[in-house]
């Protein structure tokens, strides 16, 4: 879901208009362009679900206690629910900007998708400074990649979140840039919507992720 892809989506609507209204082809609606790709999206996800979900089945089978109980490394427990609270909120936002442009309420949709951006971009940095512990000037991690499988498990599947977070903020970004010069309205507003169902669909995915990681299973200590 490139910028080419949003671009060409945009002038596909409007060729369809054209051609419908010339009578030269019979071009998809813009409706059914609309729901043709919404169909689409969600076979993404489907398949998306199966990698997402490979992980947690991962997790639950290699993170066992000696006994076969459920065991969790010891992680930062706040630091797990601030970057939750982060990425929750800036679902709301994101709501509120498709709402916005859907009743062409343009600066209220451009500040809401710059918030979303923002938030998001926080959260990356919450998991990699952090959690990660990549700069250890600053925060010091509990894990690492090389810790066994509690480490292998945990930067897997933060890090494949992270990474779909982080297309995610490049995906808004974008859309706030077209935007910015005019695109979009009330009427025809595609672009939006799917990055929206993307962004809703990263942070359902990390509701799972999170009390999987954080919550379940009694701690260890792992040793380094």
């Amino acid at each position: 879901m490139t910028a080419t892809a949003i671009e060409h989506g945009r002038e596909h609507d409007h060729a369809a208009d054209d051609h419908h209204h010339s009578g030269e082809i019979d071009l998809p609606t813009y409706q059914e362009y609309t729901r043709r790709n919404r169909l689409g999206m969600w076979l993404f996800f489907a398949s998306e679900a199966f990698l997402f979900l490979a992980l947690l089945v991962t997790r639950f089978y290699l993170w066992r206690g000696p006994h076969g109980e459920v065991v969790r490394p010891e992680l930062d427990q706040f630091a797990g629910l601030v970057v939750t609270a982060v990425l929750l909120l800036s679902s709301y936002f994101m709501n509120r900007a498709e709402v916005s442009i859907a009743n062409d309420k343009r600066t209220d949709f451009l500040a809401s998708l710059l918030i979303t951006a923002a938030l998001g971009t926080a959260f990356l940095v919450g998991v990699v400074v952090w959690e990660w512990g990549m700069f250890p000037g600053i925060v010091k991690g509990h894990l690492k990649p090389t810790d066994g499988v509690f480490g292998a498990v945990v930067f897997g599947m933060t890090g494949m979140h992270a990474l779909h977070v982080l297309s995610g903020v490049v995906l808004i970004l974008n859309v706030w840039w077209l935007g910015r010069k005019g695109h979009f309205s009330s009427e025809r507003h595609w672009g939006v919507e799917a990055c929206a169902i993307y962004w809703h669909y990263v942070d359902l995915v990390w509701i799972f992720f999170y009390p999987a990681i954080y919550l379940i299973g009694s701690t260890i200590e792992v040793p380094h």
